[in-house]
C-alpha cells in the first residue's frame, strides 16, 4: 500500500470516527429528551394535574403600579414600532422606548446585528422599574413582553448593552 493510499485510509476511519461519535451524541440526546417528557411518577396512560387557572384579582394585587404601568409602555411601544418595521435596529428600538418615558439610563437593547453583519434572529429590550427588569422580545415581527428581576449588578443584561 502507498503512503497516498494509506493516508486517504486514515481520513476515511477518521471521518467514520467522527460520524459514529455524531450519532452517539445525537442518540445521547434524544434519549436524555426523552427523560424529561413524562411527570414522574405517572405511568403512560395517567394525567398530570394542572393548576387551576388564577384570577386577575389576583395577579393584579402583586403587582408593582410602576411595574405594571412599563409593561404596558414596553408592550404598546414595541408592537407600534413591529408595525412599521418588523425588523428595527438597535437605534430605533432604543429612540422608541424613550420617546415612551422610559428614562434612558433605565434602557437596554440587545444588538440588532451580527458581528458578521447580518441582522440577529430576535431583539431583545428591557426597561429597569425599581428591582424589576420589563424585557420585551422582537421575532418574526412579533411582540413578547414579560418581567423579570433585576441582576445582582443592577442591570437587566449581562455584559454591555446599554
Amino acid at each position: 500500500m502507498s503512503t497516498r493510499t494509506a493516508r486517504i485510509c486514515g481520513r476515511a476511519a477518521d471521518a467514520a470516527k467522527v460520524r459514529v461519535a455524531g450519532l452517539a451524541l445525537v442518540i445521547a440526546a434524544a434519549l436524555m429528551m426523552t427523560g424529561c417528557t413524562a411527570s414522574p411518577g405517572l405511568s403512560a396512560g395517567q394525567e398530570a394535574a394542572t393548576p387551576a387557572p388564577s384570577t386577575s384579582s389576583d395577579v393584579t394585587g402583586t403587582v408593582d403600579p410602576a411595574v405594571a404601568a412599563t409593561t404596558a409602555a414596553v408592550e404598546t411601544t414595541l408592537k407600534n414600532l413591529v408595525a412599521g418595521n418588523p425588523k428595527p435596529d438597535r437605534e430605533a428600538l432604543r429612540a422608541a422606548l424613550v420617546s415612551a418615558g422610559i428614562p434612558k439610563a433605565n434602557v437596554e437593547v440587545s444588538v440588532s446585528r451580527t458581528p458578521t453583519g447580518l441582522d440577529v434572529d430576535a431583539m431583545e429590550a428591557a426597561a429597569l422599574t425599581g428591582k424589576s427588569c420589563v424585557m420585551g422580545q422582537i421575532r418574526d415581527g412579533g411582540v413578547t413582553v414579560t418581567v423579570l428581576p433585576a441582576l445582582a449588578t443592577g442591570k437587566c443584561f449581562i455584559g454591555d448593552a446599554r
